[in-house]
């Protein structure tokens, strides 16, 4: 393929970052350059400093590792929602997916992947410690431990399994309930893909987990 000719460094160098974003080819990339070179001054310095706040100033929730604004997210510091219920999810896109089913009202445990050898990502790469801690903090603050429940909701791929049966193993000693997601999502299917009416029935129909 020929090396494509850029009339400026300028665009060059806007190309090569826009095309580093995953899902994005050069062709894409040049594209969405000349589409910002069009636009007002104000609106891309706008744009771009929207990203550099997003990477610089986000933060992660000091109990369940979703993305917030301060110290603890908006689902946290909901008294409203049913805190001794909590949904483990490998991402911040399945908290996503999951409140838009609407079917939810408890609260979530970012784990922030999955464990998988064969990617390097180990037990200790994830917020497992942190959800085993948040977990016998519940159960000794209730007189009924199963009266906790820890929702499994993670893919059900090979790795996902992997990594519910590891946290069931961490967590099966302090007496909560331990759920999974009904098996209305196919083997292998990420939440992020889930259609809302089958996640949702998920969510209302899950089951005992099952190692």
């Amino acid at each position: 393929m020929l090396k494509e000719h850029y009339p400026s460094r300028l665009l060059e160098d806007a190309v090569e970052a826009i095309s580093s974003l995953p899902g994005v080819g050069t062709r894409s990339a040049l594209r969405l350059a000349l589409h910002l070179l069009r636009q007002p001054s104000e609106h891309v310095h706008h744009f771009a400093e929207s990203i550099v706040r997003l990477r610089d100033e986000v933060h992660y929730c000091n109990t369940c590792s979703m993305i917030a604004d301060d110290a603890e997210c908006s689902i946290c510091r909901d008294r409203s929602r049913d805190h001794a219920t909590i949904c483990v999810v490998e991402n911040v896109r399945d908290v996503m997916s999951i409140e838009k089913t609407g079917q939810y009202h408890g609260v979530y445990h970012v784990l922030g992947g999955i464990i998988s050898p064969i990617a390097g990502i180990g037990p200790s790469d994830l917020t497992i410690s942190q959800l085993k801690s948040r977990v016998e903090a519940l159960t000794a603050a209730s007189p009924v431990p199963a009266s906790v429940e820890v929702i499994l909701a993670l893919s059900g791929d090979v790795e996902g399994e992997t990594t519910a049966f590891y946290i069931y193993r961490q967590i099966a000693g302090t007496g909560v309930t331990v759920t999974s997601l009904a098996r209305g999502l196919a083997f292998g299917d990420d939440l992020e893909y889930a259609d809302e009416l089958t996640l949702g029935r998920s969510i209302v129909n899950r089951q005992i987990f099952k190692p």
